[in-house]
C-alpha cells in the first residue's frame, strides 16, 4: 500500500456542488426532541413571544429564537458552561447544526451573537419559555405539584476575591492592608506584615464593607466544599412525584435559606397557577402545593407561619434549639408544634428521606453533569436567564427519559455502549463455543466409533 500524503494549504473552491456536500443522519436524541418540539409548537410559540424585540424589516436578519434557546438547552445536554463553548461546539458538530436547522453552507451564531440576544430578551420571555417546559411536562403527566422539596446551593460567581473594593473608599484589598500597615507604624511594609496583619484583622471578608467592582451581585461566602469564594445562591423547588423542578430563583450568597425559601415558594406557586390555564394540562395537576419539604436551615417560626397561612403543610427539620419560651407567641408555637408532629410520623419521615434523593439529584445534573457549577455571566438578570433554559433542559431530560430510556445525548451513548459490549460479549462467547466444537469433532468420532465397537464386542459375546 502507498503513502499517501497530506495536500498543502490551497485557496478555497468559489463553488462548491451542493450535491457533494456530506450529509449528517443527525442524532437520535437530538431528533427525538425536535418531534417533540414540532408536535408542541415550540418555534411558533418563542417567535410569538419574542416577535416585540425586533422591528419588521429594519436591521440584518439576527437568530431565530428557536435557535438561541436551543443553543442554551445544548449547554445542558452537552455539559458546556460558556456560551463561547456552545458557539465552537455546534460549529464543529452536523448533528447540532441539523438540530438548530442550519444548513451545510449557513454559519453557526457566535458566541458574541448568543450573549447579544440573551441581553435583549427580557427574564419574563426565558420564565415564559420555562413555564412553556413545565406546561409541556403536565401534558406528558410529568408534573403533580402537590408536594415540593426546596433547598439552595452554591455558583461560584465569574469573579475574583483579589478584585474586591472597599464599598466608602473604592480601594483594593492589597492597598487597604498597605493603608492600614503605615497607620500602625510599619513605614515599608512587606508581604509577611501584611500577611500577619490580615490575619489577626476580625471580620475582614464582610460583604458590607467589600463588592467586586464588575459583578457587585456576588457575595463572599464558602461553597459547598469549603473553600472561599464569590458566589450565588441558586434555589430549586422540586415536585416530589416526578423530580421535575417547578422554580428557579437565584439570590445574593450570603442570603439565608428563611429569607429565600418563601419567594422560591411564591415563584413555584405562580408557575403551576400560570401551568393551570392549559386545559390539557389543568387535569394533571388539580392539587398544587398542599406540602412543602424542607431542611433545617429553613426552620423558624416566620416561615412556618407563613405556611400555615398559605394552606401549606410543612415538613421542615427542626434542629435542636433546647427549651424555647413561647410567652406572646401562641400561633409560632402552634405552627411549630404542628410541623414537628408531621415530620415524627411516618409521611413526614419517608418525605425526609425523599428529599434527600430528588431535590439534591437536580442539583448534580444541573450544575455538576450540566456545568454550570462555576458561572461564566455576571450580573444576577444575566445568570438567572442562562440558569433558567438550563434548568428547562433538565425538566426537559425527564420527558425524553420517558420516550427514549435516557434524559442527555451522553447517557443514551452509554446506553448504546453498553448494548455493544453485550453483545460483543455474546459473539465472542458464541465463537468459543464454535471453535470449541470445531477442534474437538475428530476426538468426538474416534470415541463415538470406539463407543459403537465396543458395544458390537459385548453383544457377539453374550449371544443377544
Amino acid at each position: 500500500m502507498a503513502m499517501s500524503t497530506r495536500k498543502p494549504e490551497s485557496q478555497e473552491s468559489l463553488w462548491v456542488e451542493t450535491a457533494a456536500l456530506r450529509q449528517s443522519p443527525g442524532h437520535p436524541f437530538y431528533e427525538k426532541l425536535n418531534e417533540l418540539f414540532r408536535a408542541y409548537g415550540f418555534d411558533a410559540f418563542v417567535e410569538g413571544r419574542c416577535s416585540k424585540y425586533y422591528h419588521e424589516k429594519m436591521g440584518r436578519p439576527s437568530i431565530a429564537p428557536g435557535i438561541y434557546f436551543r443553543m442554551l438547552l445544548i449547554g445542558y445536554f452537552e455539559g458546556i458552561d460558556s456560551e463561547r463553548g456552545i458557539a465552537w461546539r455546534v460549529a464543529d458538530s452536523l448533528g447540532l447544526r441539523r438540530f438548530l436547522g442550519c444548513e451545510l453552507g449557513d454559519s453557526t451564531p457566535d458566541h458574541s451573537s448568543v450573549s447579544r440576544t440573551r441581553r435583549m430578551m427580557e427574564i419574563e420571555t426565558h420564565q415564559e419559555v420555562f413555564g412553556w417546559v413545565l406546561t409541556l411536562l403536565a401534558k406528558e403527566s410529568l408534573l403533580k405539584g402537590k408536594t415540593l422539596g426546596i433547598d439552595g446551593t452554591t455558583l461560584e460567581a465569574n469573579a475574583a476575591l483579589r478584585s474586591i473594593v472597599r464599598r466608602d473608599t473604592g480601594e483594593k484589598y492589597h492597598e487597604y492592608l498597605t493603608r492600614l500597615a503605615k497607620a500602625s507604624g510599619i513605614e515599608t511594609p512587606t508581604r509577611a506584615d501584611l500577611a500577619k496583619l490580615d490575619k489577626k484583622r476580625p471580620k475582614k471578608g464582610s460583604n458590607e464593607d467589600w463588592e467586586h467592582p464588575e459583578d457587585p451581585d456576588a457575595k463572599i461566602g464558602k461553597m459547598k466544599d469549603g473553600r472561599t469564594h464569590l458566589l450565588h445562591k441558586a434555589e430549586h423547588a422540586t415536585d416530589m412525584e416526578t423530580g421535575a423542578v417547578v422554580a428557579v430563583t437565584l439570590a445574593d450568597g450570603n442570603e439565608g435559606d428563611t429569607e429565600s425559601g418563601p419567594w422560591t415558594l411564591m415563584q413555584a406557586q405562580e408557575n403551576l397557577k400560570k401551568v393551570g390555564e392549559d386545559e390539557a394540562a389543568k387535569k394533571e395537576i388539580s392539587e398544587t402545593v398542599k406540602e412543602a419539604v424542607l431542611d433545617k436551615g429553613y426552620h423558624s417560626n416566620d416561615v412556618l407561619v407563613h405556611l400555615e397561612e398559605e394552606q401549606v403543610r410543612s415538613y421542615v427539620s427542626e434542629p435542636d434549639r433546647g427549651r424555647r419560651r413561647w410567652e406572646g407567641k401562641e400561633i409560632e408555637q402552634a405552627a411549630v408544634y404542628a410541623n414537628r408532629r408531621r415530620i415524627n410520623g411516618e409521611h413526614g419521615k419517608a418525605l425526609m428521606r425523599k428529599r434527600g434523593e430528588i431535590v439534591e439529584r437536580s442539583f448534580a445534573h444541573c450544575y455538576e453533569t450540566g456545568a454550570m457549577r462555576r458561572l461564566h455571566l455576571r450580573h444576577r438578570g444575566n445568570i438567572l436567564k442562562r440558569l433558567l433554559v438550563h434548568v428547562a433542559g433538565f425538566n426537559l431530560g425527564l420527558v425524553m427519559r420517558s420516550l427514549i430510556g435516557r434524559g442527555t445525548p451522553r447517557g443514551l451513548r452509554a446506553l448504546l455502549g453498553r448494548f455493544f459490549d453485550f453483545a460483543a460479549r455474546q459473539l465472542r462467547a458464541l465463537f468459543e463455543r464454535l471453535v470449541h466444537f470445531v477442534a474437538f469433532a475428530p476426538i468426538r468420532q474416534r470415541n463415538h466409533a470406539g463407543a459403537v465397537t465396543s458395544a458390537e464386542m459385548t453383544t457377539s459375546a453374550t449371544g443377544c
